[in-house]
């Protein structure tokens, strides 16, 4: 289902986190699990990987994460502000010492001028440490492709907090 060395990176990521005693979230939007679901494809996940929210629709970020919905109406649900607050509802509504958030327009509608399809929002934060944060303009590659690439700058994020 995912490429070699996709599964190596995840290998990698939940290795670093075992070593360090700790436990990842995820909260995903327009990769629908895919982050949670290469996660989990490793044999012996589930002492890191805590849990996994799909929060595909502005409510489900709301109702699951805490994401204020006046942000969502200001910022719109691709923004940074969001995927910063959805990282932190995810550390903050699990038993996770650490989440990537990701929230983005896979295409292939759906995008704008300032929003263009392909532009991903990703943030991941650790208990006590800022939140990072990186905007993606992958271009209107594939909804496919763009999900993708999504899952793996999302667990290289990840990395940058160990």
């Amino acid at each position: 289902m995912f490429s070699p060395p996709l599964l190596r990176l995840a290998e990698t990521v939940l290795a670093e986190a075992r070593g360090r005693k700790l436990r990842i979230a995820t909260a995903e939007s327009c990769t629908g699990g895919l982050i949670g679901g290469l996660l989990t494809e490793i044999p012996g996940s589930s002492d890191v990987f805590e849990r996994g929210f799909i929060v595909y629709s502005n409510r489900a970020k709301q109702d699951m994460l805490d994401v204020p919905g006046d942000l969502i109406a200001d910022q719109g649900a691709v923004s940074e502000a969001v995927a910063r607050m959805m990282a932190e509802g995810a550390v903050a509504n699990s038993h996770a010492h650490m989440a990537v958030a990701v929230t983005g327009v896979a295409g292939p509608g759906g995008g704008t001028a300032l929003k263009p399809v392909g532009l991903v929002h990703i943030a991941a934060c650790r208990e006590t440490r800022s939140i990072l944060h990186e905007a993606h303009r992958f271009g209107d590659i594939g909804r496919s492709e763009i999900r993708i690439r999504t899952v793996e700058a999302a667990l290289l994020l990840l990395q940058k907090l160990f």
